[in-house]
């Protein structure tokens, strides 16, 4: 028997309505759907009918599961990676196991789909030709502005996320480090109560002064 395969398949990034034709049906294929929290992907799958097997992969337990995933690859079974949402692997711990995967030389194969950067990038009015994306900053202040002072040296569009509990310390950090440049904050992607800001980091923050901040956040810059 010769070894499986490591499909990445990528997930709706809120609207349970944007993924592919194939990726549905490789999640009803597969042996195991390794994914980031089970409950999450439960809900996607009941919304389509499907009925796999899972296992969870997530940040806590990657180092631990991804070798017995492997073995299975190895022996001829093949696993769907899926993340929280959007693309496994970026700025989540489906990265472990994808490198893993190739390091065992077996197969990985990309069911592309949904991703916040992109999504995001597309929709800020920002140049998208040519960008960078920097995932999530230092949690500390002293840290993230140190990184925010080479960001701001960019000539490139950066793209950048951040959890609602921590935007409006980003914020303040990048108005101190970059002045009040024109950003554009967008929040819920696809979803029902998606919000999209853009204009001088003063304003943005002045709105979510007076809107709570919830749902997780990507700005582009």
């Amino acid at each position: 028997m010769g070894s499986g395969t490591l499909f990445v398949v990528s997930t709706p990034i809120g609207n349970l309505e944007d993924i592919t034709i194939r990726a549905l049906r490789v999640l009803k294929e597969v042996d195991l759907i390794a994914a980031e929290d089970t409950r999450r992907t439960g809900v996607l799958l009941n919304a389509h009918g499907i009925s796999g097997r899972m296992t969870s992969f997530n940040a806590y337990n990657s180092r631990k599961k991804a070798p017995g995933i492997v073995a299975g690859i190895k022996e001829g079974g093949s696993v769907a990676l899926v993340s929280d949402s959007g693309t496994p692997g970026i700025s989540d711990p489906g990265s472990v196991l994808i490198a893993e995967c190739i390091k065992a030389d077996l197969q990985v194969t990309a069911i592309p789909g949904p991703t916040a950067i992109m999504a995001a990038l597309v929709v800020s009015g920002k140049p998208s030709s040519k960008f960078v994306f920097e995932g999530f900053l230092s949690s500390k202040s002293s840290r993230r502005k140190k990184q925010l002072e080479e960001l701001a040296k960019e000539a490139r569009t950066v793209v950048i996320y951040e959890s609602p509990h921590r935007i409006m310390g980003f914020l303040r950090d990048l108005m101190d480090v970059a002045g009040d440049r024109d950003i554009a904050v967008l929040r819920e992607l696809t979803k029902k109560f998606e919000e999209i800001k853009r204009g001088k980091i003063s304003e943005i923050i002045s709105h979510f002064d007076e809107t709570p901040a919830r749902g997780e956040f990507t700005v582009v810059i």
